[in-house]
């Protein structure tokens, strides 16, 4: 069964090729589904045959050479550390696909996001199962290339900035990362991975290890991201579309905490000793300021975006503390948030699309009400995220602190514990704002009033009473009667403009309800809020404006522009299989822990484990 970490990798890149081909062009996103469903299939089969009883071992390895002059060996296998990663990799890519069934790309090129996507693919899944260093380090840089053009292309206003930024820094990351594993090339005189943990650090110098380590962990901490070196992250997930966002939270993040314990760690140990009180530093600095960060975002994606800094730092002091527990803590982590983080994203975008924004202000409440689905989705996504017992996310975060409480021999004991007491604070404040925000977004009205209840003019007494339109949830009914095509109203923030709109709207208002209501009459269905717009036109623009009405034309009034649906089936295809895994490793974290214990066991060897 050695052909089946080959053919994972050779699938999508033969599906990426193919969708040049005129015929596969015209139906991309269906080619996609199809190419990461086969690659799912084979995601799972390499799973159903890997062999449970011995995870330590690396199995399923396809061994030939590549450049033989520089001993150079194209070595793929998987093991109980790398499994995991590679089911969650196929898994996320092929729900991005389905969520792009039911979502075409903004201005088109489906094709082109599609072979941009399974060349990403290519990237992710060779570098969870490279088993050369230079081969890691090839398939870790594949994936840039086609991540900054799914950012510059396909993301919001600021993509280019962002995208610019993304590669820069991963560059930069990239170019410390080769140094390092050149030092160990040059010491260890291999680049063969399975040999080089089973030597664990012997033939290197402590010396050289001290350095290979710092350069390595620097270059795969741009990727994690560690702090100070995450500035790159909140630019890329808040302009990226909603799949770049699934998929550089749920599995590009994961590559730079892979390659610690792949790489860093059990390669060399005495590096990762002498470093481990810096690397837990800032791992719990990450903590802090990623909480903080949180409390006073406004943008929905960029909060998730600082709270996945956070959530990374605890995977970072897991592998600090260079415990079983602690790598067994940061594992666990790793796969919990690409879930969590996942569907977090997945649900931002939904959000967005439906209101036009991502603000949390503008937003402004009531979505279980108007979007009960969505609603409670989120509700779950940020109850797993904040670590609540019984859920997925629990765990990491339990066994890193736990980790941090009793780390390996030779580490400082009360430093670990002041890490462990940050760690803890970060969890209370995660909860902290992710409460915040759902109390903003979630609870409450639909949207903030804007003047006291009732009309802002008496109707006329021939007249059935109407909407009360002095509030803009009154307003939002009233058009979303005519049509979904409303858009999200922001509150006006003090007495004195409540006041000005009063005087001001009070004789046009009232003509504008009573032509609602007769156009709802009328024709329930059919698009009218422009034409009640323009009947009051000359006196409300002001007013209409400050109320949020937007004059749409019949088309766009009768579809909507922004429609406040609910899920959608290919939404719930995309969501409920996180949520199902996210309850079951949250019930039965064994299912995980099982498969990783025994490899994190013979990673770290006896020279570093107490």
């Amino acid at each position: 069964m050695s052909w089946l970490p080959i053919a994972l990798v050779a699938v999508p890149l033969l599906g990426a090729v193919a969708a040049f081909v005129p015929a596969v062009r015209d139906s991309a996103v269906a080619w996609g589904i199809a190419v990461s469903a086969a690659v799912l299939v084979l995601a799972v089969a390499l799973a159903a045959v890997f062999d449970y009883a011995r995870p330590a071992e690396m199995q399923l390895q396809t061994d030939w050479p590549w450049i033989p002059g520089l001993g150079l060996r194209f070595h793929l296998g998987v093991d109980g550390v790398s499994l995991p990663l590679v089911v969650l990799t196929a898994l996320l890519v092929f729900l991005c696909f389905v969520h792009l069934a039911g979502h075409p790309p903004a201005g088109g090129r489906a094709s082109g996001l599609v072979v941009t996507l399974l060349v990403l693919e290519v990237g992710m899944l060779g570098t969870f199962l490279a088993l050369d260093l230079l081969l890691f380090f090839v398939f870790f840089e594949v994936v840039l290339v086609p991540m900054y053009f799914v950012i510059a292309l396909w993301g919001g206003a600021g993509r280019r900035p962002a995208a610019v930024k993304f590669i820069l820094y991963t560059l930069l990351g990239s170019a410390v990362l080769l140094i390092g594993l050149l030092v160990v090339w040059t010491q260890a005189g291999t680049l063969d991975m399975v040999a080089l943990a089973g030597r664990h650090g012997s033939g290197i110098a402590r010396s050289a290890q001290i350095i290979a380590f710092l350069a390595i962990g620097l270059g795969l901490a741009v990727k994690t991201p560690m702090w100070p070196l995450h500035t790159w992250l909140p630019d890329a997930h808040t302009e990226a579309p909603t799949v770049g966002s699934v998929l550089l939270a749920g599995v590009l993040l994961k590559m730079g905490s892979y390659g610690f314990a792949r790489i860093a760690i059990p390669v060399l140990p005495e590096g990762a000793a002498a470093l481990a009180p810096w690397l837990g530093a800032f791992a719990v600095a990450g903590i802090a300021y990623g909480s903080l960060a949180c409390l006073t975002q406004r943008d929905l994606k960029r909060m998730i975006a600082y709270s996945s800094v956070g959530h990374m730092g605890f995977v970072l002091l897991g592998f600090a503390s260079l415990t079983p527990v602690g790598l067994n803590g940061a594992l666990f982590a790793n796969v919990a948030h690409g879930l969590i983080t996942g569907l977090l994203f997945f649900l931002a975008g939904a959000v967005k699309e439906r209101y036009g924004t991502a603000d949390m202000v503008r937003l402004g409440g009531g979505m279980l009400r108007r979007l009960p689905y969505v609603g409670s989705l989120l509700t779950f996504a940020c109850v797993a995220s904040l670590g609540l017992p019984g859920l997925a996310g629990f765990w990491g975060e339990m066994l890193t602190l736990l980790g941090a409480f009793r780390p390996a021999a030779g580490l400082s004991r009360p430093l670990f514990l002041v890490f462990m007491a940050v760690g803890g604070l970060g969890m209370v404040l995660t909860a902290a704002y992710f409460l915040v925000m759902l109390s903003r977004v979630t609870h409450g009205r639909a949207v903030e009033t804007v003047a006291p209840a009732g009309p802002l003019a008496p109707a006329q007494q021939d007249e059935p009473p109407g909407p009360p339109l002095a509030t803009a949830e009154g307003v939002r009914e009233a058009l979303s009667e005519l049509g979904e095509g409303a858009e999200p109203v922001e509150p006006v923030a003090t007495e004195a403009a409540v006041a000005a709109l009063e005087r001001e709207a009070e004789p046009t208002v009232a003509a504008l309800e009573r032509k609602l209501e007769r156009e709802t009459e009328a024709a329930p269905a059919a698009p009218g809020a422009e034409a009640a717009v323009d009947a009051g036109e000359a006196g409300a623009t002001g007013a209409a404006r400050a109320l949020g009405v937007r004059s749409t034309d019949a088309a766009e009034a009768g579809q909507g522009r922004r429609p406040f649906r609910d899920a959608t089936v290919y939404e719930l295809a995309a969501w409920l299989p996180l949520v199902a895994l996210i309850v079951l490793f949250g019930l039965w974290p064994k299912a995980l822990l099982a498969v990783t214990t025994p490899a994190v066991q013979s990673l770290l060897g006896s020279g570093v484990a107490p």
